[in-house]
C-alpha cells in the first residue's frame, strides 16, 4: 500500500467540479497504482483511519489524477478543505458490490431479476448506486419501487427515470 500526506483542495469555477473537495494523487503514485493509465480507475486504503473501497481516481490531464472526498468522508475524517490527511491508496480490482436491497427486492420480482440480469455490470451499478445513494430510507424504498417497475417494463437506468419524471409531471 503506498502512503502519503497531502492537503484537502477545494475546485473554485470548475464546470462539472465546481466546489468539490478533492486530493491530488502525485503522478508517482498514480503511475505506481496503476501504470501508464490515462483513465478513471478505483483504488482502496484509507483517509486517515476512514477505510476506503471502491473510490474512483479520476484523469486531470497529462498523467495527474484526483480522488473526489464526498461530505461522507470529510465528516467521518472531520476536516474540510485545507486540512492536511494522510492517504493510503492500493489498487482495488475486487467486484462492485451491487444493493442487497435492490437484490432482494428483485428475487421476489421474476420479470425485473430477468430483464436485470442482461444488462451489463455497468448498468446495473446505475441502478444499485441510484438506490444506495438515498439519503433516507423512505427515499430509498421509493427508488427500489421504481426500479423494479421499470426493470419489470424492460427500461434501462436513463429510460426509467425518464418515464417516472414524465408520471410525476402527470399528476
Amino acid at each position: 500500500m503506498l502512503s502519503f500526506t497531502t492537503s484537502l483542495l477545494k475546485f473554485g469555477d470548475k464546470g462539472e467540479k465546481t466546489s468539490w473537495t478533492y486530493i491530488d494523487i502525485p503522478v508517482g503514485i498514480s503511475q505506481t497504482l496503476n501504470p501508464d493509465t490515462r483513465t478513471a480507475y478505483r483504488v482502496k486504503g484509507q483517509l486517515d483511519r476512514y477505510v476506503l473501497r471502491a473510490v474512483a481516481l479520476l484523469p486531470m490531464g497529462e498523467g495527474s489524477f484526483i480522488m473526489p472526498i464526498n461530505a461522507e468522508m470529510r465528516r467521518a475524517i472531520r476536516k474540510e478543505a485545507g486540512a492536511t490527511v494522510t492517504v493510503q491508496l492500493e489498487r482495488d480490482e475486487g467486484p462492485l458490490p451491487l444493493s442487497p436491497d435492490l437484490l432482494d427486492c428483485l428475487a421476489d420480482a421474476p420479470e425485473a431479476q430477468t430483464y436485470f440480469n442482461t444488462l451489463t455490470k455497468g448498468h446495473q451499478l446505475y441502478f444499485s448506486n441510484w438506490i444506495e445513494e438515498a439519503k433516507t430510507t423512505a427515499t430509498k424504498a421509493s427508488r427500489i419501487a421504481k426500479a423494479v417497475q421499470g426493470l419489470a417494463m424492460g427500461l434501462d437506468y436513463g429510460a426509467m427515470i425518464r418515464y417516472h419524471k414524465h408520471q410525476n409531471r402527470e399528476r
